[in-house]
């Protein structure tokens, strides 16, 4: 379908599940509304956001394999109803969360949505180092979901969640670039794989994945979760261990984009069970 294409739903989703083991992280009664606004209202602003990145950048999307499908380079969707369909979601998602989460909840929402669009976006066309910088739209996903239950945005418990959120954002980031590299170099957008992370790319991956697993068990140690159900944090090693000994970065994204699914099972678990 045409809409979900332009939203990347998939994408959209995983954003919502994020915000979710926000939710699920504070030590409160769970309830389906707010719960449900995590996952939607999270998801639909990450849809706005995928939307109007398109419109941006339907330029290069066209020059490029894994994009010249999309429905504004194929001539399937005009710019006009992508901006329609990328402003309802963002009203509605931020309708969404502001009924049920008030300002608390809407601030991290609007703030990943326009740091990804006015400095993630522009900036990936000029400097590699972009990518780390988009890594702070995902990692705010998480507090969405903890303003909802009724946490404060400074609390130490959620800002080491959201750190796991940007840890795991970077590696997952750079194997998507791996996996296109020839496409991005066709349209001339610097990549982080290059220069000084050239010759150890694997080196660069195994770090970041060797921290994200460190700061995945940092959750009972500093009691986040309970310790005696710290042996749920164990799942979280499979999507950064098993990358290790994978051969293609196909088949690495895949299993890495299994972390923020798991994290918020395992924190459901651990935080109700």
């Amino acid at each position: 379908m045409i809409v979900l294409r332009l939203i990347r739903w998939r994408l959209a989703l995983l954003n919502g599940v994020s915000a979710m083991s926000g939710y699920l992280l504070f030590p409160s009664a769970i309830e389906v509304s707010p719960l449900l606004a995590a996952l939607g209202g999270t998801a639909l602003l990450a849809s706005a956001g995928s939307a109007f990145n398109q419109v941006l950048e339907r330029d290069i999307d066209s020059q490029m394999e894994r994009t010249k499908d999309r429905p504004l380079p194929t001539g399937a969707m005009t710019v006009q109803a992508a901006l329609l369909i990328g402003t309802l979601a963002l009203l509605f998602g931020l309708l969404w969360l502001g009924m049920l989460g008030g300002a608390p909840a809407l601030i991290p929402g609007a703030a990943a949505l326009i740091w990804y669009l006015a400095v993630y976006t522009p900036l990936k066309r000029r400097t590699s180092l972009a990518l780390l910088l988009g890594a702070l739209c995902g990692a705010l996903a998480p507090m969405i979901g903890w303003a909802l239950a009724g946490g404060a945005l400074t609390d130490h418990r959620i800002l080491l969640l959201a750190g796991l959120m940007f840890l795991w954002q970077v590696p997952h980031f750079w194997l998507l670039q791996r996996r296109h590299q020839s496409d991005y170099r066709a349209v001339g957008m610097p990549l982080l794989s290059e220069g000084v992370f050239e010759k150890s790319g694997t080196s660069f991956f195994a770090l970041w994945l060797v921290a994200l697993s460190v700061g995945a068990m940092l959750l009972p140690l500093f009691g986040i979760v309970p310790q005696q159900r710290g042996l749920f944090c164990l799942l979280f090693l499979l999507p950064t261990v098993i990358p290790l000994f994978l051969r293609t970065d196909k088949s690495r994204y895949i299993c890495i984009n299994m972390f923020p699914l798991l994290l918020t099972i395992a924190i459901w678990f651990m935080t109700t069970a």
